[in-house]
């Protein structure tokens, strides 16, 4: 969603940066065009003017134009400014009041943003995340089905929902809902209010109502992040006349402008707690500003890259297989759990989106013709082999290479392209096992799982050898051997891909046909 104003900013800061010495007329005329890209991305006037005065006011002083890198120290005020922006003075902006059970949570918004589907992803997010025993209750008596909608994702994520009595009023389905949530034991009782097409006295008076009886520990407004400011005066409106105690925005894996998100806070004084990106039931995301604040200024995700690995991955598989690469024992059936692994983690493109200053070798590769379904046929020729072969993929000679070629219906030159990405993979992670202190790969488990989980500290985001190394440390990790198979460092591309954009083994491969 923000990719247009992430590339017309690194577009000005490239400018900026590339200058020794910055005057006074430098940042204000790159500050013109962060204003003018500002208003492109739907950003509110009185928003990207009040962002704009607190950068110069920040940017213009000695302390700036002296130092030795001034177009950074400039990106970094921008960035600190962003998040400031995105988050306003809330530390903990993701958390939901969830003590004293049965805690309500009552769910507002205008029909179609995504309320019903919300409510459920975010119950399925309390149970799994937070242990939490959840009851949700639709109080949509108008629209067809929609009590029906919710009973079934209730049933898709194995939580509880009222049983459905027809021809109640939404005031008695809450009373019935609180006394159910208590005599049950629920920790959390969510209630999924109707919507309407715009805000009328008739939808107010009705959400009040519910209020009143349920006294709501949260009152989230869902609202659609391809709306633009209209999500803006929603959550004014909403506010002044329920009071709202956050916002979750839907989505935004969308093409939408984002200046939905980067508005609401500073409009509302209201925090955006989750983003929805996508259908499915776990797609819900934690709204970090700081990461999506350095996703905007192109300067990678690393902590969210990190989560993503750790999601997928378990500490004690990593373990093993680095212990087996460190011998250069990588045969094809690694390969193929590498390959999954990246799928897993939404694929090449978005694991090196997330890598600071890889967002243009990502955009090379996506402008290259790079398909990503070259992964699935890799996988269907491994899949192809026997048990043997996987494990020895020495023994493929000619006949055996027709026939795993012809099981997965591909040709030989494909199933010779995937041996030499294979046995490149196996050489650098025998060299990656043994270099430096303890070896690259250990270190980067160790930094990846922290021993017991933890998270590793966010690089200094204004140091671009500390985030280079944290990139590099990353392509090395346990779990993400495939990208680091797939590619040697920020410098020279992807490595077992080589140090081009494309792969010269690959050269071919995964073009688009």
């Amino acid at each position: 969603m923000f990719e247009n104003l992430s590339d017309r900013l690194s577009g000005v800061f490239d400018k900026l940066t590339k200058q020794g010495a910055l005057s006074e007329a430098d940042v204000k005329t790159a500050l013109r065009e962060v204003r003018v890209a500002l208003l492109e991305a739907d950003v509110s006037l009185s928003v990207a003017r009040d962002f704009v005065k607190a950068v110069e006011a920040k940017a213009t002083g000695q302390a700036v134009t002296k130092s030795v890198t001034p177009g950074q120290q400039v990106v970094k005020i921008v960035h600190d400014e962003l998040v400031h922006f995105l988050a306003g003075d809330e530390a903990d902006i993701g958390a939901l009041k969830v003590d004293n059970p049965p805690a309500p949570i009552l769910m507002v918004g205008l029909q179609g943003g995504g309320k019903t589907t919300t409510t459920a992803k975010l119950a399925k997010r309390l149970k799994e995340k937070q242990s939490k025993r959840v009851l949700m209750a639709s109080l949509d008596v108008y629209r067809p089905a929609a009590m029906e909608q919710l009973r079934v994702l209730g049933e898709q994520i194995g939580v509880d929902t009222l049983p459905i009595v027809a021809g109640e009023t939404p005031a008695q389905i809450t009373k019935r809902a609180k006394q159910m949530a208590t005599m049950g034991g629920y920790d959390v009782y969510m209630l999924d209010t109707a919507g309407r097409l715009s805000i009328d006295d008739t939808l107010m008076a009705e959400v009040e109502a519910v209020r009143d009886i349920a006294t709501p520990r949260e009152t989230i407004l869902v609202v659609d992040g391809l709306t633009g400011q209209d999500a803006v005066h929603t959550a004014e409106n909403f506010d002044g006349r329920i009071g709202i105690t956050g916002v979750i925005l839907t989505r935004m894996d969308g093409d939408g402008r984002g200046g939905a998100a980067l508005s609401m806070r500073a409009v509302t004084g209201k925090p955006i707690k989750f983003v929805g990106l996508g259908e499915k039931m776990d797609a819900l995301e934690e709204f970090h500003p700081e990461r999506i604040a350095g996703r905007i200024l192109g300067m990678g995700d690393i902590v969210s890259l990190v989560e993503k690995a750790q999601e997928t991955i378990e500490a004690e598989h990593a373990e093993r297989m680095m212990k087996r690469f460190q011998k250069g024992r990588f045969n094809m059936n690694d390969l193929k759990m590498q390959l999954e692994q990246m799928q897993k983690m939404g694929g090449m493109e978005s694991i090196m989106g997330m890598m600071p200053g890889m967002k243009k070798a990502a955009s090379q590769i996506k402008d290259s013709g790079f398909d990503e379904s070259v992964f699935k046929r890799q996988i269907a020729l491994i899949q192809s082999m026997t048990k043997l072969e996987r494990a020895n993929p020495q023994l493929l000679q000619a006949s055996r290479k027709k026939r795993i070629a012809k099981g997965a219906g591909l040709e030989v030159p494909e199933l010779n392209q995937l041996l030499k990405m294979q046995r490149q993979m196996a050489d650098m992670m025998k060299k990656m096992g043994k270099m430096g202190k303890g070896g690259m790969l250990k270190q980067a488990v160790k930094g990846m799982f922290g021993g017991k989980g933890d998270m590793p500290d966010m690089p200094d985001m204004n140091d671009p050898k500390a985030m280079e190394a944290a990139a590099k440390a990353l392509g090395g990790a346990g779990g993400l051997g495939a990208l680091g198979g797939m590619g040697g460092g920020i410098g020279g591309g992807l490595p077992g891909l080589g140090g081009s954009a494309l792969p010269p083994g690959l050269s071919g491969f995964g073009k688009k046909k």
